[in-house]
């Protein structure tokens, strides 16, 4: 399947690493021109430089997503250089998970913004131009607990969920304007949160070891790969995927307990 983007622009938030950086390295080479957003100059000039490598141009802002100044800036310098948004990944965002009783006003506001504020204000700002277009396309990058959040989950998994309702809802509005609107729900995927991880909490074992130990509860049995994600958004992101939307996909290897 010839998943084509050509003449598409696509930006990704949280762009420089990880599954962003797999989802940007997927969009060029299936022809769309590719912004990508994050908070950090030094891992933006790292990722457009390792992805130039293999011929592949990209363009980077730096941006904190966490504020809504920042976020119209972002916009419009990415407007003003491509001339429109077709594509809209909404990828920036940490898992902080910690004890109810320990989580502070601040601590909630700061998560909610980075999470579930950030795609509202991006979303809300390339929507105008899909809709004018009769064209679009939004996926919010969410985590398996948004569907089944545990003990000690949030206040990740509330910004999470609350990110799959914002979802369903987009999805209604923009169906009939041709922007479809689709969630993916990370799993265990190796990215560069786990590897420091690792280094923090099990510098002396090999990092295969130490994704294998993680995902024995995983009835595929590891961990996935930042490019087993990508796919999912090409696709999704892609003429091909033109009749999905207001849906939430695991992207977990078959590890959350419900579908």
């Amino acid at each position: 399947m010839n998943l084509t983007m050509k003449d598409r622009v696509a930006v990704i938030t949280g762009g420089s690493k990880g599954i962003g950086i797999a989802c940007a390295r997927r969009f060029a080479e299936s022809g769309a021109r590719v912004a990508i957003v994050a908070r950090g100059a030094e891992a933006l000039t790292a990722a457009r430089a390792v992805l130039a490598k293999d011929g592949l141009e990209v363009r980077d802002y730096v941006c904190d997503v966490s504020k809504a100044a920042d976020i119209s800036g972002a916009h419009d310098k990415i407007i003003k250089d491509f001339g429109k948004i077709d594509i809209l990944v909404n990828n920036a965002g940490t898992s902080r998970a910690m004890a109810f009783e320990s989580i502070t006003d601040d601590v909630w506001q700061q998560d909610l913004d980075l999470k579930l504020f950030a795609a509202i204000r991006f979303s809300r700002l390339a929507w105008a131009g899909m809709k004018e277009r009769k064209w679009g396309r939004i996926i919010n990058v969410l985590n398996t607990y948004a569907k089944a959040p545990a003990a000690g989950s949030a206040p990740t998994s509330v910004s999470r969920a609350a990110g799959m309702a914002l979802t369903k809802v987009m999805a209604g509005e923009g169906g009939e304007h041709n922007i479809l609107v689709n969630a993916m729900l990370v799993g265990l995927i190796v990215s560069d949160q786990w590897v420091k991880r690792h280094a923090a909490t099990a510098p002396d074992t090999d990092f295969d070891t130490f994704t294998k130990n993680l995902a024995k509860d995983v009835p595929l049995g590891r961990m996935g790969t930042a490019e087993e994600f990508a796919n999912l958004a090409c696709f999704l992101a892609s003429e091909q995927g033109s009749y999905i939307t207001g849906t939430a996909i695991n992207v977990d290897g078959g590890r959350a307990p419900v579908v």
